[in-house]
């Protein structure tokens, strides 16, 4: 899996144009992202223990689309000064009970679009789900060490 060789202030910027853009496993080192995805589906797993501590920041742009956000189990959302219009929507079906996780801070417009999160189960599931996972696993596996795309806080 390519790592964007960013500081962790610099903000990774990801396209979805018509298209769907996945960045899964042990993929970057920023804390900093922008987003923007016109009828397109973009997938970042932010799990990865090689994060810096801190909060995330992710400022979307989204039209007609959907941005799915991995997250570790106890990272709590803050989409506060994120602006939507129409039938736009955050849905996070498994928000922690109790704050004291990562937080993830949410800006920008979304315009008839979703944002969703997955944790645990769900986030592994996503991730397993795509073709990135299968080709880490067989890369894994010839190399001996565990797979980085399904759980990256569990493969070292």
């Amino acid at each position: 899996m390519p790592t964007a060789q960013t500081s962790p202030d610099t903000p990774v910027r990801l396209s979805a144009r018509h298209t769907v853009t996945k960045r899964l496993g042990h993929w970057t080192t920023s804390r900093e992202f922008e987003v923007r995805a016109h009828r397109g589906v973009a997938v970042l797993d932010l799990r990865s223990p090689r994060i810096p501590a801190g909060d995330l920041r992710i400022t979307a742009d989204l039209a007609h689309a959907t941005l799915t956000l991995l997250v570790p189990d106890d990272a709590v959302i803050t989409d506060w000064d994120l602006s939507r219009t129409g039938r736009s929507r955050v849905t996070d079906p498994e928000r922690p009970k109790a704050a004291g996780g990562r937080r993830i801070v949410l800006t920008g417009a979304l315009r008839h679009a979703d944002v969703r999160i997955r944790r645990s189960g769900l986030a592994v599931l996503t991730a397993m789900l795509s073709r990135e996972y299968w080709v880490d696993l067989r890369r894994a596996h010839r190399e001996g060490r565990p797979p980085g795309v399904a759980d990256p806080a569990h493969s070292g």
